[in-house]
């Protein structure tokens, strides 16, 4: 079938517009189609694994290849796991860009590398084909219930005319940038993640080694992030090069503040970590980088 003759068949759902197919359900991709499916959209859907297509062959229209998928969706949501997956799916003379062509729009939501971006990218172009790459962020409850925080990068015309899909997936999707923005803004949202989660580790074994109960740790660091905020809360400027001139004095002296008393308190962590003879290589390295966390690298206490 030529992409003149696609025929998405939106035979899975009652309610108007697009119709979704969803290649690869697993934890985000099995939630995606439940999201579209609850609002009422056509779904076509399609696994290697036929149970995880038999959950939704009641109420979705069930292919057996990415092809047939491309040719009878509207928007194709890539949701497999790895490089590898996704030009499987995506790539050649018989997968799915091919088989849809510019009548089908892309959406490949898998957290893949950079280069793998690039390649289906130039591929589509090739092909005159839509394609927006989307990190996903919220795992999979906010997936299966519409609240996934989506990061998208492409053409922003072609973003626009997905709203359907982000309504129906998405709590919040903001435009990061060209095509291939997006996969860059889930990877550094991901950076944030497990180099918190290091933190917690870290934060854990200094409160074990001391004799504290790490479920009493846990409580109050929930408690106090919810006064105080999380990882975002320094990222208001539009860049992390240290503050000049042009800033204002009151705020650059805040931030000299935060860093002088990071210092103080790491280096107290640090103090505690050698009593106890235990090592935390992320909180001497925390320690280290003050200054530029808080953009005051190289700027002299009166602000120069």
């Amino acid at each position: 079938m030529s992409a003149a003759e696609h025929t998405p068949s939106g035979a899975s759902g009652d309610g108007a517009g697009p119709t979704i197919g969803v290649i690869g359900l697993g934890a985000i991709g099995d939630g995606v189609a439940t999201s579209v499916r609850a609002v009422g959209l056509p779904l076509v859907v399609c696994d290697v694994r036929t149970e995880a297509t038999d959950r939704h062959a009641d109420h979705a229209a069930v292919v057996t290849s990415s092809a047939d998928l491309a040719r009878t969706s509207d928007v194709v949501v890539v949701a497999v796991v790895n490089d590898e997956q996704v030009h499987a799916v995506l790539s050649g003379p018989d997968g799915a860009l091919a088989a849809g062509g510019p009548a089908t729009t892309f959406v490949v939501v898998s957290t893949i590398t950079t280069a793998c971006v690039a390649a289906v990218g130039a591929e589509a172009a090739a092909l005159g084909v839509p394609i927006v790459d989307c990190g996903v962020s919220g795992g999979p409850s906010a997936a299966a219930t519409g609240k996934l925080v989506c990061m998208a990068g492409g053409d922003p015309e072609v973003i626009a005319r997905l709203a359907p899909l982000f309504d129906a997936i998405g709590s919040l999707t903001v435009t990061m940038g060209p095509f291939g923005a997006g996969l860059a803004a889930k990877l550094a949202r991901n950076l944030v993640q497990y180099g918190g989660w290091l933190a917690a580790y870290e934060g854990q074994v200094l409160a074990e080694a001391a004799g504290i109960e790490l479920s009493k740790l846990a409580q109050v660091i929930k408690a106090s992030d919810a006064l105080i905020g999380g990882a975002s809360t320094l990222m208001f400027r539009p860049t992390v090069a240290p503050f000049t001139e042009d800033d204002h004095p009151g705020l650059v002296h805040a931030m000299q503040t935060g860093a002088a008393l990071a210092h103080k308190d790491l280096q107290a962590v640090l103090a505690l970590a050698a009593d106890l003879d235990v090592d935390l290589p992320m909180a001497a390295m925390t320690e280290s980088h003050c200054d530029d966390i808080f953009g005051v690298a190289g700027i002299e206490e009166d602000g120069r």
